[in-house]
């Protein structure tokens, strides 16, 4: 076997990118499930990359960070190949909680490929090694893959539980730690063997190509880390998105009949008595498994046209309604749901923020993480202001 040591400065550099990158990536997803369904798409590739890229760049500056008394490169293919595995398998988990329903099973689901991610990146990457070749233990690779599973749902638990900023710290400590964990878990069960150099090379990084390439990923990965940061401190940063500062809606129940009742009061600001209203509860059709069920009216938060039907946005799920638009706008209490615009009505009891857009508004509703900005076209502006005391 061939002996190697560590350079320790190096090992810290690595735990240190880890934990950068895991807060980046989780603090880039907070609120972003109350955006419009492009700008989430985009923020949920943006971690992805920093994420899939923290766990890249923490295994190849620990890798770096192991002194041989033979000269060591990496097939520049596997490695590449090694940072794109782990995009993909984080992305795949990032998609699965801001496009899906936050529950148990698809909470589980994400963790088990986030963990996929880093083992994978882990043993793709490190059989890339040319000069030596690395031979791994058994028990090791079984150890490590449950750690990674493991850790990996423990992590998206944790940061996804409940959407708090204490949540988003703890979650990077546990995401943060598992990428180190798993990595050094796994090193600790593989060996070395000197390796002859080949006849015909394939495309290789030398050490101190992939120390440059590695570098300019890190920097990348503070940089965004101090812009993360600082949006993140920020007083006030995340304010609007739920109750509590900062966070977002514990995770939903499984069925929309288990939604909370809204309350009867809007409240204007400026200290301005509420208005009251009485709402009229309705039963609501909707189809599904060529059953017809039905739903209050008070859970639902908006209602959107699909051709000659429409759609209920209840508190945890997409439901499909028979009415169209305009027999839905007839049936329903009009103290209660405004059309804001041709395709939309929303219940504005179920609004919590209201955003002027120049010429345009939107309302937001911080429970129903699948439910995106409603747009509010400019005629009716002024009169769902009304409706919403302001």
């Amino acid at each position: 076997m061939v002996a190697y040591t560590y350079d320790f400065s190096l090992v810290v550099a690595a735990v240190f990118v880890s934990f950068m990158a895991a807060f980046t990536g989780l603090a880039l997803t907070k609120g972003i499930s109350q955006l419009p369904i492009n700008a989430r798409k985009t923020l949920v590739v943006m971690s992805a990359f920093v994420l899939g890229g923290g766990i890249w760049s923490m295994h190849f500056v620990a890798m770096l960070a192991m002194d041989f008394p033979i000269a060591i490169f990496y097939d520049t293919l596997l490695t590449l190949g090694s940072a794109l595995i782990a995009i993909l398998l984080v992305g795949l988990a990032l998609l699965l909680m801001h496009f899906r329903t936050r529950s148990p099973g698809n909470m589980v689901a994400a963790g088990i490929l986030l963990g996929s991610g880093i083992i994978a990146m882990h043993f793709l990457g490190i059989n890339g090694m040319r000069g030596c070749l690395p031979v791994f233990e058994l028990p090791g690779k079984i150890i490590a893959i449950i750690l990674a599973a493991v850790m990996g749902v423990a992590a998206v638990w944790v940061a996804y539980g409940k959407r708090t900023k204490q949540n988003i710290v703890a979650g990077t400590l546990v995401f943060g730690l598992s990428v180190v964990v798993v990595h050094f878990s796994a090193m600790y069960w593989t060996g070395f063997l000197p390796q002859p150099a080949p006849e015909a090379m394939t495309a290789s990084l030398e050490n101190s190509t992939l120390a440059i390439i590695v570098t300019l990923a890190a920097f990348v990965i503070c940089g965004t880390f101090l812009l993360s940061a600082v949006t993140f401190i920020a007083p006030g940063a995340g304010a609007a998105e739920t109750p509590q500062p900062g966070g977002e809606p514990d995770p939903l129940p499984e069925t929309a009949d288990a939604a909370a009742q809204p309350t009867a009061a809007a409240a204007p600001p400026n200290g301005a008595a509420p208005i009251r209203y009485d709402p009229v509860e309705v039963r609501i059709p909707y189809e599904r498994h060529k059953k017809t069920y039905f739903i209050s009216s008070d859970a639902i938060a908006a209602v959107r046209a699909e051709g000659r039907y429409t759609y209920l946005y209840a508190e945890n799920e997409k439901l499909f309604c028979p009415w169209s638009i305009s027999e839905a706008e007839k049936r329903l209490p009009a103290s209660q749901f405004h059309r804001t615009h041709r395709s939309y009505l929303v219940n504005i009891l179920h609004v919590t923020s209201f955003e002027r857009r120049k010429d345009k508004a939107a309302c937001l509703f911080e429970a129903f993480a699948h439910l995106p900005a409603v747009p509010v076209s400019r005629t009716r502006i002024d009169p769902l202001r009304e409706a919403l005391g302001l």
